[in-house]
């Protein structure tokens, strides 16, 4: 598991319209505690790393249909390519905060109610198994949490936290719009026998449209659609004061259609947790949880001729079973000083491996190919707490953890013989992680808020990386069961001031990360290579590797202005630096010049510049505004910086009204000017791109 430390500018961020009664976008205010932090509850002006937060009500205002668009209104938050969960490649769903070296297999730790979201094989977040209506706050930490979370949590931590009603309640949302996009939730809670139980499901599903972008766009360019439905139920049981248990059970089945007529792939899962809680009515409260997953996945690739007529597979993965387990334990202790602790255990075990068919030759694949292995990880932390003088106050902490990884292996063979091809089980590998953080938070004077932070994180390869070879189209990506341990030192100084209604904030924030793995280019097409078999004209052969050293280090600015009664604007900018410092790969030369180096590149998929704009009005007639400006600037696609995706503005926005006092009404547009968002660029010069302008609309009902 992992955390992160984000930037803290807390109110100062985007609009919050709450103390109003008026529903939100953006960032808002934050609820009077946060959790993700360092495990323990406290007040967010408290924590010494960025802490942002969506509570419901900015959820449910939010413009964008699905969970991680709404996230996507802070310019330090993306996925590893810019398409969201509406049409993305589950695989393509890593998070990135804060640009710290984007990737499928996320960087950054995603928890739901203390579980890990990540895919255990391969990284990657489902975040179609989010609720929308049944949660109570999404919380943010980039660049801080690690000890508290421990590994996976190297970029940061994204924590979303169900809802917990005291009586009977009930929420629906229903809505329809573009592309036959169609969906509802809906949430109850009943209150019985001493105990009571929350039912939660959605169902989802839309039509979708083209990836490619229409000057390529050919014949075999279908659209990406999606489907997904869950069906989730919590039972909660008071038991012997003040303690209190709570069970939990989640079915999940997600298809997805992924832009031609081949390739596709379906998810399902069944999970189940078990959580004992003890209120801290005194100075010591403690919980602990557990939790199991079975989780299968399963999806196809092809590769499409240059004119966009014809599609040939080049892999099926039919099989990725997957299971998880996992159980933690945190205590905390409030002490008369003011002073407070936290301090627990976790683990964690993981187990995939992946089956698949490829080398497609005379109508069938002739090949097998099995590659996985199992990895545990444990740990053991403290943090602590306390003032140091009036308005001064400190948090240090440090974690030790122990991975291992077994039973490795890597087995291909020929699909009518039998034979095998190649035959690796790589030896068992395990180590030690060490994860210490410190942070001030100082008010000089009541406008004034001051603050500093300091952690070290880490992460090891998923199974994915470590086993799994791919191929995409012309290119291939070989696997590296010898990758090392992602490590990264993390600080950042932020700075609030409040001055009326009008609050402001800045942060910078740097990263040193050593041994990160990318996808390095090692061979050009056409040609038959060791290791990499047949490349064709215009593809290349990749392999996953350490890179030495890569430095990310920006600034982070934010303001938040109620102008007037019933209108919050408020404005976000992100400044990022992000290059390889030390790579000690060098380039494979393109036609016609000398090889040159990864040094000095900058990394793929962080844009140096992205900025956000937001509004809410409370209109007349009792109609609720929303808007939101995202600008994204120019990024690359590539480790070499050859292929470029072109910067970008986007538009959404939400109108509702109350229709009684528990139902409303809504409409809603995003990329509402239609603007074209590359998402994707290959060598031959195909370009995805993201999101046309859709518009969908429903009704939403509380009672």
């Amino acid at each position: 598991m992992g955390a992160v430390a984000l930037l803290v500018t807390c109110e100062a961020a985007l609009p919050s319209a709450l103390a109003q009664g008026a529903p939100v976008s953006g960032v808002a205010t934050l609820a009077p505690e946060i959790v993700t932090a360092t495990r323990l509850p406290q007040p967010p002006d408290q924590a010494a790393a960025t802490v942002r937060a969506f509570d419901r009500t900015d959820v449910q205002a939010n413009p964008a249909l699905a969970l991680d668009g709404v996230l996507r209104g802070l310019p330090g938050f993306s996925l590893f390519r810019r398409s969201d969960s509406l049409t993305a490649n589950p695989t393509a769903q890593g998070v990135s905060l804060r640009g710290l070296g984007p990737s499928g297999a996320s960087r950054s730790l995603v928890l739901l109610d203390g579980v890990p979201l990540n895919d255990p094989f391969g990284g990657w977040v489902a975040w179609t198994k989010v609720p929308r209506t049944a949660l109570a706050q999404i919380e943010l930490v980039p660049g801080g949490g690690a000890t508290a979370w421990g590994a996976s949590a190297l970029g940061g931590v994204v924590q979303v936290l169900s809802h917990e009603p005291a009586g009977p309640a009930a929420a629906a949302t229903a809505f329809a719009g573009d592309f036959g996009t169609r969906g509802a939730e809906f949430a109850a809670t009943h209150h019985g026998a001493g105990g009571a139980i929350d039912v939660a499901t959605r169902a989802f599903a839309t039509d979708g449209f083209p990836l490619v972008a229409p000057e390529r766009r050919g014949p075999v360019d279908v659209a990406a659609w999606s489907r997904h439905r869950w069906l989730t139920a919590r039972w909660r049981q008071p038991l012997a004061r003040p303690l209190t248990f709570a069970a939990t059970v989640r079915g999940y089945e997600e298809k997805r259609g992924n832009g031609t007529p081949y390739q596709h792939n379906a998810t399902r899962e069944k999970f189940l947790s078990l959580a004992l809680r003890r209120e801290s009515a005194g100075a010591f409260g403690w919980n602990a949880l557990t939790y199991a997953q079975d989780q299968s996945f399963a999806s196809t690739f092809g590769s499409v001729n240059a004119t966009r007529t014809a599609e040939t597979p080049a892999s099926d993965q039919f099989a990725v079973p997957a299971t998880a387990f996992g159980a933690a334990w945190t205590g905390t202790w409030r002490h008369s000083t003011a002073a407070r602790t936290s301090a627990g255990v976790d683990a964690r075990l993981v187990r995939g491996e992946t089956r698949e068919h490829f080398t497609f030759a005379a109508g069938d694949y002739t090949r097998r190919r099995i590659a996985g292995g199992e990895q545990s990880v444990g740990g053991v932390f403290a943090l602590h707490e306390r003032p140091l003088a009036p308005g001064l106050r400190t948090t240090l902490g440090a974690r030790l953890d122990r991975w291992r990884e077994r039973d490795g292996l890597r087995r291909e063979s020929d699909r009518a013989t039998g034979v095998a091809l190649r035959d690796e089980r790589y030896p068992a590998r395990d180590g030690n992680a060490f994860s210490p953080s410190a942070g001030f938070v100082w008010r000089p004077a009541e406008a004034w808020r001051l603050r500093a932070s300091l952690q070290r994180a880490y992460r090891r390869p998923t199974l994915n990386e470590l086993y799994r070879p791919f191929r995409v189209g012309a290119n291939v990506t070989e696997a590296n069961a010898a990758l090392r341990t992602e490590r990264v030192t993390s600080g950042e100084t932020g700075a609030e001031y409040s001055a009326g209604t009008l609050k402001v904030g800045a942060t910078a924030f740097w990263n040193e990360l050593r041994d990160a793995v990318g996808n390095v280019t090692l061979v050009r097409g056409p040609g038959t290579f060791a290791g990499f078999g047949v490349i064709a004209a215009g593809g290349v052969g990749r392999q996953r590797l350490n890179l030495e050293h890569t430095r990310v280090r920006g600034l982070e600015f934010s303001a938040r202005w109620p102008a007037r009664r019933g209108l919050d604007l408020g404005a976000e900018a992100l400044i990022n630096d992000a290059t390889i410092r030390a790579a000690g790969v060098p380039l494979v030369p393109v036609s016609g010049t000398a090889p040159g180096a990864l040094e000095g590149r900058r990394l793929a998929q962080v844009p140096r510049r992205s900025a956000a704009v937001s509004a809410t009005w409370a209109a007349p007639a009792r109609l609720t505004v929303v808007a939101r400006l995202r600008y994204l600037g120019r990024q690359f696609e590539d480790d070499e910086n050859l292929l470029t995706l072109g910067a970008a503005a986007v538009t959404d926005l939400r109108l509702s009204r109350p229709l009684t006092r528990q139902l409303e009404i809504f409409v809603a547009a995003e990329n509402v000017g239609h603007a074209r968002l590359e998402t994707g660029r290959s060598a031959d010069g195909v370009v995805n791109t993201g999101t046309p302008r859709l518009l969908y609309g429903g009704l939403r009902g509380n009672w």
